[in-house]
């Protein structure tokens, strides 16, 4: 994970406006708080706090090597111990770095969610960048996806019915409310009907561990060649086109040099490429009006991702 030196305004707002009814809002004096009652072997390092357009946590770069995440509200509080648990079973399989969780917090009277320590990994997230000529980073996505696809997923939880990557029918509803919700935001009728060739592609007819969120801010490149991953939140056994919607959030959707690299290296039918615009669309529309007033970084990346999808539908 990193930060960028003398980042935009913007994106230290971002951070820091209050996005979930039932946020916490972190500062450095809690974090270090935390830290000298509970790891104070660490309590004593430099502590400063990333600036990122991510929704569910706080993240404080602890010294060189640490970084420490706090949860902002109670859907992310379980992610900490399923990283720690799943991260040694994946981590030696992937091509990518992951993070390694080193110490699990306790909630406290004042800081309500279990938080974690975790390691630094080097390397600038890809906010920001235009990929769709980059057939390297596909290439390098493309080989993490395929890695992981090759474990073994006994260890998934089961999978919410109404989970991304489950089943597309079940968000029929969603899918309406939102683009009702956005009125003349969005194009409704194309929209409605590139949800509609989703919905009329096969379902998967099998499930394989996928990220589940491989957006732009969770993905950390070194000289231009992806070297690791972050934010594992979404990880499960899903449908596997759950990992193909980069083509629309990074690649510049999928009639860009590096979307087709990216879906041919994975073998991607057509099937595959309508579900998982399916997922990206549905993604897409739910974080839309959510984070209208208060995550510019997510509306736009959102607003970009619909408009590619409106661009191919029909």
């Amino acid at each position: 994970m990193s930060s960028t030196s003398g980042a935009p305004r913007v994106r230290i707002e971002a951070m820091r406006t209050r996005m979930h009814d039932d946020e916490i809002l972190t500062d450095a004096d809690l974090a270090r708080r935390l830290l000298a009652e509970q790891r104070p072997e660490w309590a004593g390092l430099p502590l400063r706090q990333v600036t990122h357009h991510g929704t569910d946590h706080d993240v404080y770069r602890v010294g060189d090597d640490l970084s420490l995440r706090l949860p902002r509200t109670a859907w992310a509080a379980a992610q900490a111990e399923k990283e720690a648990r799943l991260v040694p079973l994946l981590a030696p399989h992937v091509t990518l770095r992951l993070p390694v969780v080193h110490a699990l917090g306790r909630p406290t009277s004042f800081y309500p969610y279990g938080w974690s320590v975790q390691s630094w990994l080097p390397g600038h997230d890809l906010v920001g960048r235009d990929l769709a000529d980059d057939v390297a980073l596909a290439a390098d996505l493309a080989a993490f996806v395929l890695s992981l696809r090759t474990v073994g997923t006994d260890a998934a939880s089961p999978l919410p019915p109404t989970a991304r990557g489950g089943d597309l029918a079940l968000h029929d509803d969603a899918v309406a409310d939102r683009i009702a919700e956005l009125g003349e935001r969005v194009d409704g009728a194309a929209l409605r009907r590139a949800w509609q060739e989703s919905r009329a592609a096969a379902p998967a007819a099998s499930r394989c561990w996928t990220h589940g969120d491989l957006l732009p801010g969770n993905l950390l490149a070194v000289d231009g060649r992806l070297t690791g991953v972050i934010d594992l939140g979404s990880l499960n056994a899903t449908d596997p086109a759950l990992d193909l919607t980069p083509c629309w959030y990074l690649l510049g959707g999928t009639g860009s040099a590096a979307a087709r690299r990216y879906l041919d290296l994975l073998g991607a039918t057509p099937e595959h490429v309508l579900r998982a615009r399916g997922w990206a669309q549905l993604q897409a529309l739910n974080a839309l009006p959510y984070y209208w007033d208060t995550n510019p970084g997510m509306v736009h990346l959102a607003a970009t991702a619909l408009t590619r999808i409106t661009a191919e539908a029909g």
